[in-house]
């Protein structure tokens, strides 16, 4: 009986090892369910009539893109990113052809809405691109289009990219020292979120162009931000900072954390391996790593507040954080044995996506609020697009680390 029972163990023992979904599988699950829900049609939202292009229809502001895919809006800046490291490791051309395609539908079109805006029309399709108002409109997107114009160096593409360069370094509000801001809520207002909002676009941009000065300006982008909202009492990162009254806000959110953590992998990932201040750069990215490994609970997982744990489990953070970690080991910017972190975390994360691809728990977009129940009661979703290209970023990271993890298991 009990060699029996002991059998039937070893059976569904290895029926489960062989079921597991392997790093690489997960993330293809992931980006295919992305690709089989991305419409590339423009919907009007009056009529209920689709339309695969805008050329030959009646002008309306009721026309809108169909998919939340194919929205200018940051995040879908950050999955461009995660869809192309995910095509480059699993050498699979359709997650960069996709891409490629979403930029194209978007400026194929840009004409149609431009006339509308240029009429005084407030409400159309792709407003962010003519009017350029905030970081979010234009950096995070710029990151991506910046990795397709790799691929497809269409003019109109750089001609936007040169005006995003000039908007960020010249228009953008700022601290008297040249700290990147926001007049909301308050006048002055540092908001963490926008390292990444700037840094990830200026790197790329100053790793194309060779101009010093998109490299300089994110720097100190990053020396200012640590200045300013790092908590040297808990190794993690305020919200925000605010300059009327010289002080930070209440939260040490999750995914602010992330975006901090993660522009810094991508400056770095940009930066000449001789610049002078890379050493220093590696230093507080690694400052942060130890600082936010703190928190991470036993099942892998970091909180919305990453020093609450009554706080609810994130997968937006968790993926950032597990991103950035690999992406250190990597790159060898930080020791090989960090890489159990990530391990955990994307262990984590593996277990909560859905047979679909979908992936749960993921904080919707948040504001600035001085209150930390505003934080605790933020809503979470299912495949809300703030974690997916996060998501993406953090499983090619880790279809690289294999060998750091096969090399880690022989010294143990």
């Amino acid at each position: 009986m009990k060699k029996s029972l002991l059998a039937l163990l070893l059976i569904s023992s290895n029926i489960f090892a062989q079921t597991k979904p392997s790093t690489e599988e997960i993330t293809r699950r992931v980006a295919d369910h992305i690709i089989q829900t991305t419409s590339f049609r423009f919907v009007n939202n009056k009529t209920g009539e689709k339309f695969t292009g805008t050329q030959g229809i009646d002008t309306s502001s009721n026309i809108k893109a169909e998919s939340k895919f194919n929205k200018w809006q940051y995040v879908n800046g950050v999955l461009t990113v995660g869809m192309l490291r995910t095509s480059d490791v699993l050498h699979d051309p359709k997650y960069a052809d996709y891409s490629r395609r979403n930029f194209s539908f978007i400026f194929d079109n840009l004409n149609y809405f431009k006339k509308m805006f240029d009429a005084g029309v407030n409400s159309v399709e792709y407003r962010p691109v003519f009017r350029i108002g905030s970081l979010d409109d234009c950096g995070s997107m710029a990151a991506g289009l910046l990795d397709v114009y790799g691929l497809d160096n269409r003019k109109d593409y750089m001609d936007y990219l040169k005006r995003v360069g000039d908007y960020i370094i010249n228009q953008q509000v700022k601290f008297p020292d040249g700290t990147l801001a926001r007049n909301n809520p308050r006048k002055m207002t540092l908001w963490a979120d926008d390292l990444y909002m700037s840094v990830p676009y200026l790197s790329r941009m100053g790793k194309m162009t060779g101009d010093n000065k998109y490299f300089d300006f994110a720097i100190q982008q990053v020396e200012n931000f640590n200045h300013y909202i790092f908590d040297p009492s808990t190794g993690l990162y305020f919200h925000t900072f605010f300059n009327d009254e010289n002080m930070n806000g209440v939260a040490r959110w999750g995914r602010c954390n992330g975006w901090v953590a993660v522009a810094q992998a991508e400056l770095l990932n940009n930066l000449p391996l001789n610049h002078p201040k890379r050493a220093e750069l590696i230093k507080l990215l690694e400052r942060q790593i130890v600082g936010f490994s703190r928190y991470q609970d036993n099942n892998g997982m970091w909180h919305q507040l990453l020093d609450k744990p009554d706080s609810y489990e994130e997968s937006s953070v968790t993926a950032m954080f597990t991103y950035v970690v690999a992406k250190a080991v990597n790159e060898g910017w930080i020791n090989k044995r960090f890489i159990t972190i990530a391990q955990n975390g994307w262990d984590a994360l593996v277990k909560k996506v859905t047979a679909d691809g979908q992936i749960p728990d993921i904080c919707i977009g948040t504001s600035v609020e001085e209150d930390i129940s505003y934080y605790y009661n933020r809503p979470r979703e299912t495949n809300d697009t703030h974690g997916l290209g996060a998501f993406l970023m953090a499983g090619a990271e880790m279809v690289r680390a294999k060998d750091k993890m096969v090399d880690l298991q022989k010294r143990r």
